[in-house]
């Protein structure tokens, strides 16, 4: 194998490994969003505002795994 190589393999994993824990943790926030707003319908509002900030929180670290990934793969790191 050559670094070329190798460092694609190093690119996939960081990819792959990245999206395993925001893709639970999306899951998460949006069941307990809709298990909050089946409780309490007249919090809906505020509810869907906190569930769109976990969210975008929650895809921030997937983007983080992308970038690093990318740079492991171009050689960069």
């Amino acid at each position: 194998m050559t670094d070329a190589g190798l460092r694609l393999v190093a690119m996939a994993l960081a990819i792959g490994l990245a999206a395993i824990g925001p893709g639970a943790g999306i899951g998460i926030v949006f069941s307990g969003a809709v298990q909050a707003m089946g409780r309490n319908p007249e919090a809906e509002g505020l509810v869907r505002t906190y569930m769109f900030l976990g969210f975008a929180l929650t895809e921030a670290l997937f983007i983080f795994g992308l970038v690093f990934g990318l740079l492991i793969g171009f050689g960069i790191i």
